[in-house]
């Protein structure tokens, strides 16, 4: 299947099963509006499932790693070979993602999207394969619009994959070396923001190595001249493999009909460029939480998502999906299970509407 069939595919969310849940929510078992955001959020997973009372059966995050060329400017403090080495904790279960996820109930899938270094073979890898690591982007495009699309309709896979297996909710995550150098500049690209406004810390720079960074992310952006309009040029010029793996996730996500949960900057960046091929995206993204990446706001505000937690969190790996899929899960089964106040034989309010 081609990425325009893909695009093709994908409908907006249902808004006549939204007005539906919209009424069952009025009528539950307490004040309206108690449960705040919790609220919305079930009205909008029913949309996407086309489904007053929605149900979520399975729970799974696509983590995809990949290198990136950019690293020979400085961008970061950490050698390229901790690519390799967190995709191989992954698959051991030793990672943050990897306890989160065994303690939430969530299936992970390990991708290696274009790691540098390479990897044993291993049952639970799925290896993409369009190359060991972007080029350096601000010598050129960081890969070819062919990679780019290959990425982007593996990915499309991926979260086919997990809606087949029983997944309802599917979550992205992400690990690279030099990955938010991509992410501040797919941004500044999408946003039209600064790449002072789109560029942060990453893995803990220094105010000198800030200022480093935002001018490596300007000449890449000057190099390259990615076209604004174009979503996957974008991605090719100034992104990575695993952006491009994880735009692809949100894509096929939203054509499957299934929650597409958010972790933080670089997915965001990912799910920019998803939004850019096809904006009925954007009615299937949930944003689990603000990173404390400088350039996820800028990402939020574009997408108009208000992410559900706070925790100062900048790890990646898909921490933030995880552990947002279970306010995901408790507003569904409210929505679903809650009783009606003609269910419980509960008296409902005796305010009268205003005039």
């Amino acid at each position: 299947m081609s990425l325009d069939d893909v695009v093709a595919n994908i409908a907006p969310a249902d808004a006549a099963a939204r007005e539906a849940a919209r009424r069952r929510q009025e009528r539950l078992t307490k004040p309206p509006g108690s449960l705040g955001r919790l609220e919305e959020l079930s009205l909008q997973v029913a949309a996407i499932q086309a489904a007053e009372r929605p149900v979520v059966r399975g729970k799974a995050v696509v983590v995809a790693a990949g290198d990136h060329g950019v690293v020979a400017q400085g961008v970061t403090g950490y050698p390229q070979e901790v690519t390799a080495q967190m995709v191989l904790n992954f698959l051991a279960g030793g990672a943050a993602v990897s306890v989160m996820a065994r303690q939430a109930g969530v299936r992970l899938l390990i991708v290696d999207a274009g790691v540098a270094t390479p990897l044993p073979g291993h049952p639970d890898l799925r290896v993409v394969g369009v190359g060991r690591g972007t080029a350096d982007m601000t010598q050129g495009p960081a890969m070819s619009r062919e990679q780019a699309e290959a990425c982007v309709l593996a990915g499309v896979a991926l979260a086919r994959e997990a809606a087949a297996a029983g997944a309802d909710l599917i979550g992205t995550g992400d690990m690279g070396i030099g990955n938010t150098t991509a992410s501040s500049a797919i941004t500044a690209a999408l946003t039209g923001r600064s790449a002072r406004e789109t560029t942060g810390r990453g893995t803990g720079r220094s105010d000198d190595e800030l200022s480093r960074k935002v001018e490596v992310v300007e000449r890449a952006l000057a190099a390259n001249q990615p076209d604004p309009s174009d979503g996957l040029d974008v991605l090719a010029k100034v992104g990575g493999f695993e952006i491009g793996v994880l735009a692809g996730v949100a894509l096929g996500g939203a054509a499957a009909r299934r929650v597409v949960v958010l972790d933080g900057f670089i997915s965001g960046a990912a799910a920019l460029v998803a939004h850019r091929l096809c904006p009925a995206v954007g009615d299937y993204l949930v944003a689990s939480h603000l990173s404390a990446e400088a350039g996820h706001r800028a990402v939020l505000a574009h997408l108009g998502l208000r992410p559900l937690l706070d925790l100062g969190m900048r790890l990646g790996e898909g921490t933030g999906a995880v552990l947002a899929m279970g306010l995901v899960e408790a507003a569904a089964a409210c929505l679903r299970e809650m009783a009606t106040f003609d269910e419980a034989g509960v008296s409902g309010s005796t305010d009268e509407p205003p005039p």
